[in-house]
C-alpha cells in the first residue's frame, strides 16, 4: 500500500474529521461535534493521526492518555472531557473511521499499529477503547479483550463495551540488554 500514509492531524484536517465521525457516528447517536473531537486532539495531538490514502483522506484515529478502566463521557465536550485525562500508562484510543471508499482495505488495523508503536515508544504499558456497534470483534482480532465488568457513562450507549490490551514494549538493542564484550558508553 503504497499509496497510503499516516501523520499528525492538523488544522485543516477539521472539516474533514468532523464530516465524517458525523456520517460514521450519527445514526447511532454517538457523534459528539466538532468541539468535542478538538478537545481530544488538544489533551494529546501526538497520538491523534490522519490516514491518507490513495491521494485524499482516508480516515482519522483520535487518541489520548486515559486512566485504565475509565474513558471519556460522549455527552462532556470541550476540554471538561480532556482534563479527565491524567492517563498515566494508558493510552485510550477514542475514535477511528476509515473513509467508506477505503473500507475492507485493512486501513484501520495499518493505523492502530501506528498508535500501538507510537505508545511503546511513549512508553505506555496499556492501550484501551470502547468497542461500539459490534465493534468487538475486530477488535478482539488486533489483541484487545473485553472487559465487560468496566462500567461505561450512558453515552455509549447499551451494547457498548470497554476493551483493554497490554502494549509489550518493543525489542530493541537497548532491551535485550549488551552483548558479551559490549562496552558501555
Amino acid at each position: 500500500m503504497t499509496d497510503t500514509r499516516i501523520r499528525l492531524l492538523r488544522e485543516e484536517d477539521w472539516d474533514e474529521v468532523v464530516a465524517l465521525e458525523e456520517r460514521a457516528y450519527a445514526a447511532s447517536g454517538l457523534s459528539e461535534g466538532r468541539e468535542a473531537l478538538r478537545s481530544r486532539h488538544r489533551a494529546s495531538p501526538s497520538t491523534c493521526f490522519v490516514l491518507e490514502h490513495a491521494g485524499g483522506f482516508g480516515g482519522y484515529l483520535l487518541a489520548l492518555p486515559y486512566p485504565l478502566f475509565h474513558c471519556p463521557d460522549l455527552s462532556l465536550t470541550g476540554d471538561g472531557a480532556a482534563q479527565q485525562s491524567n492517563g498515566g500508562s494508558n493510552l485510550h484510543t477514542h475514535d477511528l473511521a476509515i473513509v467508506e471508499r477505503a473500507r475492507g482495505l485493512g486501513l484501520a488495523r495499518r493505523i492502530q499499529r501506528h498508535l500501538e508503536e507510537t505508545g511503546r515508544a511513549a512508553r505506555y504499558r496499556t492501550l484501551s477503547l470502547v468497542a461500539v456497534r459490534g465493534s468487538e470483534v475486530l477488535w478482539s482480532r488486533l489483541g484487545y479483550r473485553a472487559r465487560p465488568e468496566i462500567g461505561l457513562p450512558a453515552s455509549y450507549g447499551t451494547e457498548a463495551v470497554y476493551m483493554a490490551k497490554p502494549l509489550e514494549p518493543a525489542v530493541t538493542e537497548s532491551t535485550l540488554g549488551s552483548s558479551p564484550g559490549a562496552e558501555r558508553g
